[in-house]
Formats: structure tokens, sequence, C-alpha cells
């Protein structure tokens, strides 16, 4: 199967968002500090940007997985609102091997650290991950992303809390928020002759 676009690959809570835990109210849902320049320059250099998401909440019966459809329709709203940006796929994880809620109480492919999201969704869009990036506030999201073949840039606003490190956990890039993240993706693109439109 072809591939034909790259994309930033971006956490959800912390990174793209204000962190609220287990928020799935739609009017609590805020853009974080250089989100909306980020996902702005990103989609500008020709990225598209899929949200990728542990919603670890559903399997410990905090909220059901249908209060996410509500998620996207507010991310997809912020996105176009604040960036004028598309949101090409809002890709959640339910599960947790600790979780209350039978059917999804399990170990699973695509709770990152594991790179099961990523890999889905670019079997759906036809995703080129060798010239995309992960984004993200821990070093799961990173790990993640190494995982899937993509490179990596770490928020660090206070939120990775255990730094557990290893070689698969090392980003490319270590920046204060969205914003700058979308730079250094631009700029690594620009210094290895990447065209952008």
């Amino acid at each position: 199967m072809a591939v034909d676009g790259r994309t930033a690959f971006v956490d959800k809570d912390g990174t793209l968002l204000d962190d609220v835990p287990y928020n799935v109210d739609p009017a609590r849902m805020r853009l974080a500090r250089g989100a909306a320049e980020g996902v702005a320059l990103l989609h500008e250099a020709g990225y598209r940007i899929v949200v990728v998401s542990n919603q670890s909440g559903v399997a410990r019966g905090m909220f059901p997985e249908g209060a996410l459809a509500a998620v996207e329709l507010r991310l997809r709203a912020l996105l176009l609102d604040a960036a004028g940006v598309p949101l090409t796929d809002f890709v959640y994880c339910p599960h947790h091997p600790d979780g209350s809620v039978a059917a999804y109480a399990r170990a699973c492919e695509c709770r990152k650290p594991l790179p099961g999201m990523i890999e889905a969704a670019a079997r759906r869009h036809r995703i080129d991950v060798a010239s995309s990036w992960m984004i993200g506030d821990i070093l799961d999201d990173v790990e993640a992303g190494r995982r899937a073949g993509c490179r990596t840039v770490l928020v660090d606003a206070g939120t990775e809390t255990e730094w557990r490190t290893s070689r698969l956990r090392t980003p490319d890039h270590v920046v204060p928020d969205l914003a700058a993240a979308a730079h250094a993706v631009v700029g690594a693109g620009a210094r290895a002759g990447t065209v952008t439109r």
C-alpha cells in the first residue's frame, strides 16, 4: 500500500489540551499554551494532525466509551476555530489491565507506550511514519512514537513524574510547549531538505 502523508501524532492531555485528568466534559477542554500556534505551523508545513490518547477512564468505569464522541467533536472545533486546522483523526485506547469494566480490563497493543494507535492510524490514512513525528508530554508518548518508527518530541510541561529512561524513551527534542515542538519539527525538516508547502 502506498503512503502519501506525513503526520504529527499529538498526545491530547498535557500536550494539546490543558491537563484535566479523566475529563470528558467538552466545556472544560482548553487548548494548552502554544497549542494553536503549534498545530497551525505544523499544518502549514504539510503535516496532518492525528491525536492519540490513552483513555483508561473507560476501563476504570469513570465514563462510558460513548462520551469520547463529544470529546472528539470539541477537539475538531477547537483546532478549526483557534488555528484553522482540520483534525485528521482522534485515536484513543480505552483499555487498562487493572480496569474495573470487564470488557476493557486487559492488556492491549494500543495503550501507549505500545505503538498500536499510531500503527492503526498509519494504516487507515496511509501515513509515512518514517517522516512523521510523535509529540507528547510523557516518556510513554516518546516510546510509542519510537516503537512505531517516528521521530519524537517531549513537551516537558511538568507532567512526566517517573522519568524511566531508555533508548526507546529518549526524544529527539525536548521543548516547553507545542509551539516549540512545531518549530523543532519544521526546523528538522528544513535541515533535512524536506520541501514544505
